[in-house]
C-alpha cells in the first residue's frame, strides 16, 4: 500500500511539474516581433493619425499599449546606437557602439560599426558583406532567449541597412538579411559568413523573383496630393532634388530616374524600400517557420527608408507624410500575416524608433525660429591656430567626428603636456565659438555624475575606452549637414521622443504619459518571456504594459 501511495505521488507530481511547464510555454508569445522605425518621431504618430487606416498603427495604439512619453536617454542618436540601445537595453556607455562609425584610437582610423574584415560576404561579392555583430560588448534579449532555449528559439534579423539587422539580433542570431543596394547592382539580400555558408534557398529564391525590380516603379501620391493638409507646399526650396529631375515634386519615375541615382539606392530612397522590406520578412515568417512551437522565436525588422525619405526631405515635406501613410499599411500587412502565419494573440509585437529628426534649419529660419547650419571647418582652423598659440606643438588634434575631438595622446606626453590641462583648455576655448552651444571634457565625463539634462545624455552615450577627448553639443536645430533635407543626432526633443507600442500576447490595452526610456525595452521583453535580462541591461521593465 506505501509502495503505490508513494508512486501515485510521485505521479501527481510529475504531472503538476508538466502541468506547470505547459503552461509556462503556453502563457509565453510563439514569437516577439520587434519593429523599428527609423527617424520616427513621436508626432507623426499623431499628425499623420487621420490619414491611417485600422489595422495598422491604430490596431496596435488601441488593442495594444501607447507609450506617449519616450524618449532616448542618450547623446547620440543614431541608427547603429538607436538599434543596439533598443535590444540591449542599455546605452552606449556599455554597449559601446557610439556611433555609425567612429574613430578608433588603436587603429587610427575610422571604423564602421559592423564592419568585420574577418568574415565573408554571402549573396554578394562586395564588402557590404563582411559585416557582424562583433563591436557590440553586451548581449541583446534575443540573445538571452537564445540561451535560455537552449538555442532552439530562433533568431532572424531583417533591415535594408547592415547595422539594422545585424545589431538586435545580437550574437547569437540565426540569421541577418540586409540588402545589397549600393555595390552590386543586383538589389539582392544577403548575409555574412558569420551567421551561414551560404543563403537558404528561400532566400535565393526571392533574389531571383526580381521582386526589388519591380518596384521601378512611378512613385506618387497614395491618395489626392491636396488632400496632404498635415505638411507644407510640395514645392520648395528646402528639400533635395534628385539628378534628373528639376524640382522636388512628385511624381517621381523611379526606372527613368535609377542610372543617375545609385540604381537600387532610389528605392530604398522611396516607400517601395518599406514594401520590399515587408515583402521579404513575410516570406521569412514563412520560410523560417517562426513561431510555430514551444519555443519563443525572436524577429526583428527595421524599415530604413523613413530615414532616407527623412534626410532627403525633411519633417514637414508631402514626401515624409507619404512614406508614413504607406508605412501603415505596410504595418496591416506584416501583421495580417502574423495573424494568419502563428495566429491571433499568439505573438507579441513592439514598434519603436532609433531616433527622431529636426525640422530643416532653413526651413525654420524662414519662421524666425533659431536654427542654423554648423561649419566644421571653421571649428577646426579656429581651434588648430589657438593650439600652436598655446601649447607651440601642432597635430594635437588627431581626429574630429561625430561631435567629438580625439587627442594625440602620445604626443602630448611626449611634449611634456598633461592631457586634462589640454582638454580643459580645448573646453575652455571653444565654449566661445558660436557653433558651439556646450563642451565637456572626458575627464569630466569619467569623474562626476550628471543625473539630468544634456551633460547627463551626453554621459549615457561616453563609453571610456572608445570616445573622444573632448565632447561637443550644437545650438539647438543647429546642424552639420548639407542645405537640403534634414538629419538627426542631438539630445534634444526631436530628436529623443519617439513612439512605443506595444501590442499582442501579455500586453495590457492603455496609454500612459509616464516617462519611459529606450533601454526599458529589452527588460520588458525579457519579463514578459520569464528569461534572464541583457547582460549589461540598464532598464526597467515597464510592468504597467504587460497582463
Amino acid at each position: 500500500m506505501k509502495h503505490l501511495l508513494y508512486f501515485f505521488f510521485i505521479s501527481v507530481v510529475v504531472t503538476g511539474v508538466q502541468a506547470q511547464n505547459k503552461k509556462g510555454q503556453n502563457e509565453r508569445p510563439k514569437l516577439i516581433v520587434g519593429i523599428v522605425v527609423d527617424q520616427m518621431r513621436y508626432d507623426y504618430l499623431t499628425r499623420f493619425y487621420d490619414k491611417y487606416g485600422e489595422g495598422g498603427f491604430k490596431r496596435m495604439i488601441n488593442e495594444g499599449f501607447n507609450c506617449k512619453n519616450n524618449h532616448f536617454n542618450y547623446i547620440p542618436t543614431y541608427t547603429g546606437p538607436g538599434h543596439a540601445s533598443i535590444y540591449t537595453g542599455t546605452t552606449p556607455k556599455y554597449h559601446g557602439i557610439i556611433g555609425n562609425d567612429w574613430y578608433d584610437k588603436d587603429l587610427k582610423s575610422s571604423v564602421n560599426c559592423v564592419q568585420d574584415n574577418e568574415v565573408a560576404p554571402v549573396g554578394t561579392e562586395s564588402n557590404d558583406g563582411k559585416k557582424s555583430p562583433k563591436r557590440m560588448l553586451v548581449t541583446t534579449f534575443a540573445d538571452e532567449n537564445r540561451l535560455f532555449t537552449q538555442m532552439k528559439g530562433k533568431t532572424i534579423g531583417i533591415s535594408i541597412k547592415h547595422r539594422s539587422a545585424i545589431l538586435p539580433a545580437g550574437h547569437t542570431a540565426n540569421a541577418a538579411y540586409w540588402f545589397d543596394y549600393e555595390h552590386n547592382g543586383e538589389g539582392h539580400w544577403i548575409s555574412s559568413s558569420y551567421y551561414m555558408n551560404e543563403l537558404p534557398k528561400w532566400v535565393d529564391k526571392f533574389n531571383k523573383s526580381n521582386k526589388a525590380e519591380s518596384y521601378f516603379k512611378v512613385w506618387n501620391t497614395l491618395y489626392d496630393i491636396d488632400s496632404y493638409t498635415e505638411s507644407g507646399n510640395d514645392l520648395n526650396s528646402f528639400e533635395r532634388v534628385f539628378k534628373g529631375k528639376k524640382t522636388p515634386t512628385f511624381p517621381y519615375n523611379l526606372k527613368k530616374l535609377r542610372n543617375e541615382n545609385g540604381n537600387f539606392k532610389i528605392i530604398t530612397d522611396s516607400p517601395f524600400g518599406n514594401n520590399l522590406t515587408t515583402d521579404f520578412t513575410i516570406n521569412a515568417i514563412e520560410a523560417e517557420e517562426l513561431g510555430r512551437d514551444h519555443f519563443t522565436d525572436i524577429l526583428t525588422v527595421s524599415y530604413s527608408s523613413t530615414d532616407k525619405v527623412g534626410h532627403d526631405f525633411g519633417v514637414n515635406s508631402k514626401e515624409i507624410e507619404d512614406v508614413y501613410i504607406r508605412l501603415d499599411q505596410d504595418l496591416e500587412r506584416l501583421l495580417k500575416a502574423l495573424d494568419a502565419k502563428v495566429g491571433k494573440g499568439e505573438y507579441t509585437v513592439f514598434l519603436t524608433a532609433d531616433h527622431g529628426a529636426v525640422h530643416i534649419p532653413n526651413y525654420l529660419k524662414s519662421l524666425k525660429i533659431p536654427s542654423d547650419y554648423v561649419i566644421s571647418k571653421r571649428i577646426r582652423e579656429r581651434l588648430n591656430a589657438f593650439i600652436i598659440e598655446t601649447f607651440q606643438v601642432t597635430g594635437l588634434i588627431e581626429n574630429m567626428s561625430n561631435n567629438q575631438i580625439f587627442l594625440n595622446h602620445k604626443k602630448i606626453k611626449e611634449s611634456g603636456l598633461i592631457l586634462s590641462v589640454v582638454q580643459e583648455s580645448i573646453v575652455n576655448e571653444i565654449i566661445g565659438y558660436q557653433d558651439i552651444y556646450k563642451a565637456y571634457t572626458a575627464a569630466s565625463m569619467s569623474s562626476n555624475s550628471f543625473p539630468h539634462g544634456i551633460e547627463n545624455l551626453l554621459q549615457n552615450g561616453y563609453n571610456q575606452k572608445r570616445s573622444g577627448d573632448v565632447l561637443m553639443v550644437s545650438h539647438p536645430s543647429h546642424i552639420y549637414y548639407r542645405k537640403t533635407g534634414t538629419t538627426h543626432g542631438a539630445g534634444f526633443n526631436y530628436d529623443t521622443h519617439v513612439p512605443l507600442l506595444f501590442f499582442g500576447k501579455g500586453i495590457k490595452q492603455g496609454e500612459t504619459l509616464q516617462k519611459t526610456v529606450i533601454p526599458d525595452i529589452a527588460p520588458t521583453m525579457s519579463a514578459l518571456l520569464g528569461i534572464s535580462f541583457p547582460n549589461a541591461s540598464t532598464g526597467s521593465p515597464l510592468e504597467f504594459v504587460l497582463q
